[in-house]
This record gives structure tokens, sequence and C-alpha cells, in this order.
């Protein structure tokens, strides 16, 4: 469901001359969240158009307010009914793509349902693959598909089942688009940030304490600490990543994952 003023019938041969003119587009999945409006806010500020989508039209309506000029997508990435609703709203090449979405805090390995778990790599690989199909057909020499993932794909926790199972996925997800757009000149990257000081992280961080019996504030301090900065990583720090791989030296690291746990992994490479 397009929102404010995006047309999606037909173009008159005027329009169609305008488009000659117009910006290419990026489009942002999970534009209201912590990372997307930050996404959003950077990306709106380069030389392209930005297409927000989101589950909510109110949420929509206020990024749309903060950044006149924004289209706005309603749509729900973890159902296909998506890819129709994204086709929509694309009359333009397309840069970028930014899949941002989260996923429900569900707890850990020993306790968390077996459906939420389903239900998160439906949303974080199923949610990329419709984005990357809607789209296709709009991509250039030079695109990015840009999937944000997480540190716990990398770093398994017993506490944080879904993020750590989806976004492992994830991972292999973006190596896979890799290597099948690689002959047509599109790139496929993974941005790993966190723990990252979000409202998901306060409720991951509430829902450990509580299976240990001590505060919020003492988990949330222990995750500062397994930072060799003693700091969280922030949304506005993953939006200047996204920024970095619009740059056409970034050909170089399709398939790779850009690491910004703030010096948490200890493993090598």
């Amino acid at each position: 469901m397009a929102r404010r003023g995006v047309r999606c019938g037909p173009l008159t041969e005027c329009e169609s001359l305008n488009m000659s003119t117009q910006k290419e587009l990026a489009v942002v999945v999970g534009a209201t969240g912590a990372f997307g409006r930050q996404i959003v806010a950077r990306l709106s500020a380069s030389d392209l158009d930005v297409v927000a989508v989101a589950r909510s039209a109110d949420a929509l309506d206020e990024l749309v307010d903060r950044h006149p000029g924004l289209i706005a997508c309603v749509a729900d990435i973890a159902s296909d009914s998506a890819v129709a609703s994204l086709r929509a709203v694309l009359e333009r090449p397309v840069r970028m793509i930014v899949h941002g979405p989260g996923v429900a805090v569900v707890g850990g390995i020993l306790d968390a349902p077996t459906a939420a778990l389903v239900d998160a790599v439906n949303i974080k690989v199923g949610g990329l693959l419709r984005l990357v199909r809607a789209v296709d057909g709009h991509l250039v020499k030079g695109s990015r598909l840009v999937a944000i993932g997480g540190h716990y794909g990398f770093e398994p926790t017993a506490y944080a089942a879904a993020a750590g199972v989806a976004n492992a996925a994830l991972m292999n997800a973006v190596r896979q688009l890799s290597l099948a757009y690689g002959e047509r000149g599109i790139t496929a990257h993974l941005i790993a940030p966190g723990p990252a000081d979000t409202e998901r992280l306060h409720r991951v961080a509430a829902d450990r304490a509580r299976q240990r019996g001590i505060s919020a504030e003492a988990v949330l301090g222990e995750m500062c600490a397994e930072s060799s900065l003693g700091a969280l990583t922030t949304p506005a720090q993953v939006a200047w990543a996204v920024s970095l791989l619009l740059a056409p030296e970034a050909d170089a690291m399709t398939g790779s994952s850009l690491m910004l746990d703030s010096g948490r992994r200890r493993g090598l490479p």
C-alpha cells in the first residue's frame, strides 16, 4: 500500500519524460525502527530518494513528517503480499536496498518456542528474498543489496536464540546473493552491528535479567564490559556504515560482512 501521493497506475507521457531527471531510489525495510530511522535520515541526505517500508501506516506518516518527499509503503515483509506492494511504488532504478526489520525477543535456546525461531528466519531471510525479488527489475550495475544482521549471528549465546539463528542464516543468504548477482555488477553486503543501544536490546537485557535474577542495568553493564571500548554500537553508526556502501569502491566488499561490534568479537577472522 503506497502513501503520500505515490502513483500506482500507468504513467503519462509527461511523467515518463520526467523520470529521466528523477533520482535513483533506496528502499529501506524496517524504516520506522531504531536502525531504520537513522538509515532513512542518512540516505535522504544523499542523492537518492527513499522508499520507506514498514507495517504501521501511522509510524510511516510520522517519518514522512520528518522527511518530506519520502515515499512511504505499508507492507509486511514477512508475507509474500509484500512483493506486489513494493513493486507498485517502484518506477525508477533502485540503487540500494536495505533490509533491516527486527525480530521478536523470545528467550534462550532452551525455552524459545520453535515457531518463533521459524518466524525470525522468515522475517530475516524470507523477507530479504521478497525484497530482492520485488526490486529485481529495477536493479542496475552498481546497485547494493544490504542486509542488517547482528552480532549474535557470529557469536552465539544461550539467551538470544532468535537473533542468533536468524542472523546466521541471513549471513549465508547474503553470500548466495552476491554469487547470484555478481555477473550483473550488483553487490550484496551484510552489516553486523551490536549489541546496539536500542529499545530491543533493552528488552533482551530485561529478559536475560529475569532468567538470572538480577537487574537489567547489571546485564547492560556486562554487555558494555564485553566491548574493548566499553561501549554499545549506536544506530547512527549503523547508518554511517550503510552510506559507505554507496561508494563505487565498495564493490570489493561484496559477499562479506562489515562488523560493527565495538570490539566484541574475539575470533579470527
